[in-house]
């Protein structure tokens, strides 16, 4: 089904963002942890935050700068949107405060290690934002399209080819497929992305993808796009497009988005049926990490099970006490008035109970 893109400002920028936030109202008032204290209950720090990393949250994290603004003054946040593995590359390198990331720090690229020595203490991995992928498509006619695990894996692998190859006919029972060549396009940079979507297919169709899932796509046909912007832009640019990216590119593009049937029936993307799949995530980290395990091959009826989680990159605790009480207080008001506006924007709110987890771990950043 067509989704129009509502919601978003239509100024947003695609790069980095830089806006500094000025609160409209006099001075603010000093609260207990060191920071300001902005109307309406919103905890400010001050000072400079340099971010950088994934691009599947850039349209959310644009806005809540933008939002932040409206209520803080005396801080500014730039979040320069280079993909996940740049951002966590910047993070460990002690170039940025914090990092998006649309995986967890990995401990066997040495990624936790790396995190801790730039801290000075353990970092943590904290959900904040539910960016399901969408298959993508454009293709003239076409409305309406249910794909299973092993088509899209065929689809990517350049198995199938045409858009009304057999197999794609028979999960489509009605709609007219045209002979049109498919074109697939993903991402050319590391991407967090990409690896959700690599776990997504190795889960799902083991038969049919067989690589270890990477933040390199290991598929070897199509065109390469850097980030998730790229990616759209390649897909509406062809008849026959398909892609993988955070749903609210998609939406910004006026793509079609297919529905996914994993067993248990076609699924719909929406805000709803990605949450029920994170739901079901389950808390990997201790002593303050929030990494999540998703399951991808998931048959819940009415889950959407291609979903990524975005992550916060930050430390435990900062050597300089003022940044931590700036970063402690930005990731603060994402993770809760933050969240009311996601489904606005293609996300999904965090579930509750992982919000909550997630504010508990906030509150321990120094």
């Amino acid at each position: 089904m067509l989704i129009t893109r509502t919601g978003i400002a239509a100024g947003l920028m695609a790069g980095a963002l830089a806006l500094t936030a000025c609160g409209s109202s006099g001075k603010p008032s000093t609260n207990t942890a060191g920071g300001a204290s902005a109307g309406g209950g919103t905890n400010c720090g001050t000072g400079q935050l340099k971010a950088e990393g994934s691009t599947a949250q850039k349209n959310a994290i644009e806005q809540w700068i933008s939002d932040y603004q409206s209520k803080c003054s005396g801080t500014t946040v730039n979040y320069n949107a280079t993909g996940s593995g740049a951002g966590v590359k910047q993070f460990t390198g002690k170039q940025v405060d914090f990092a998006g990331s649309d995986s967890a720090l990995d401990p066997s690229k040495g990624e936790v290690d790396a995190a801790k020595t730039a801290c000075g203490s353990p970092a943590y991995n904290l959900p904040m934002v539910t960016g399901p992928i969408a298959v993508a498509f454009k293709l003239q006619g076409v409305d309406k399209l249910t794909l299973t695990p092993s088509l899209i894996a065929k689809i990517f692998l350049g198995k199938i080819t045409k858009w009304d190859d057999a197999a794609i006919k028979a999960a489509n029972s009605g709609v007219t497929l045209p002979s049109t060549a498919i074109s697939v396009f993903f991402r050319s940079d590391e991407s967090g992305t990409t690896q959700n979507f690599e776990k997504y297919l190795a889960a799902a169709a083991p038969g049919d993808y067989t690589a270890a899932p990477s933040k390199s796509w290991s598929g070897k046909v199509g065109s390469g796009k850097k980030g998730s912007d790229g990616v759209q832009q390649g897909v509406s640019g062809v008849q026959g497009g398909i892609g993988y990216m955070e749903w609210s590119f998609a939406q910004n593009g006026n793509l079609g988005v297919a529905q996914v049937d994993n067993g248990a029936g076609p699924v719909e993307l929406t805000a709803d049926s990605a949450a029920k799949a994170v739901q079901a995530a389950k808390v990997t980290g201790t002593a303050g990490d929030l990494t999540l395990k998703l399951d991808y091959a998931t048959k819940a009826p009415g889950a959407y099970p291609i979903v990524l989680v975005t992550y916060e990159i930050v430390c435990g605790k900062y050597s300089d006490p003022a940044k931590g009480t700036a970063v402690k207080a930005f990731l603060s008001y994402i993770a809760g008035d933050g969240q009311s506006g996601l489904k606005d924007l293609g996300y999904a709110p965090l579930p509750s109970s992982i919000a909550d987890q997630v504010k508990s771990s906030i509150a321990k950043i120094s």
